[in-house]
């Protein structure tokens, strides 16, 4: 989150309060990070977007009830990272497939149907393109969901370990040891698969 969601300028508080712009300004300001966020967490563009969406629906539906306690980024990143973690549970029950005109994640590529009838040397550019990111993405997603969201905060966002710790809800000591095991369980993926 961009950070300036302080108290003064609560998008829930005024949502409560009767004035929506607040909240429109931060759905137009940040569906991007939320995209970001849930993309760096393993999921394709389109679930990212579903789930972007989902988050501001959730956000919305609890303007009644909310009472800021902390920062409302942190607040926001909670919501978002429950609504990931909702995904994946039911995910595990029901499997999925992959559409094959959905487009790339990269953001300018081709729907798949089409990449995968394309030239072979494009086929080859594309995939030496996105491999690595390809085999991050997949370690990420072995990672256990509770190293996967430390990670994502401390490492790909570069959030302190503090707001780690606050948007989370646990202490700083337990967001270190996550970080140190999730780079190690990363390391320990991604050089198994080059042996």
């Amino acid at each position: 989150m961009k950070g300036h969601w302080d108290a003064d300028r609560d998008p829930l508080v005024a949502l409560h309060n009767g004035d929506p712009a607040p909240f429109e300004d931060f759905v137009r300001s940040e569906v991007g990070t939320l995209i970001a966020f849930f993309v760096h967490l393993g999921a394709e563009r389109t679930e990212a977007e579903d789930l972007a969406q989902e988050t501001f629906v959730k956000l919305y539906k609890s303007a009644t009830h909310y009472e800021p306690r902390a920062a409302f980024s942190s607040y926001a990143l909670r919501v978002a990272r429950n609504a990931w973690i909702d995904r994946r549970r039911r995910a595990a029950v029901r499997p999925g497939g992959v559409s094959l005109d959905a487009q790339a994640d990269d953001g300018g590529g081709a729907p798949l149907g089409e990449r995968l009838t394309a030239p072979a040397s494009d086929v080859l550019a594309l995939a030496s393109l996105s491999e690595d990111r390809a085999r991050l993405r997949l370690a990420i997603a072995q990672l256990p969901a509770a190293h996967a969201a430390v990670f994502e905060l401390a490492v790909l966002r570069e959030l302190p370990y503090a707001s780690v710790a606050q948007t989370l809800g646990i202490p700083i000591g337990t967001v270190k040891s996550r970080v140190f095991h999730a780079l190690r369980k990363l390391r320990e993926f991604l050089e198994s698969r080059d042996a």
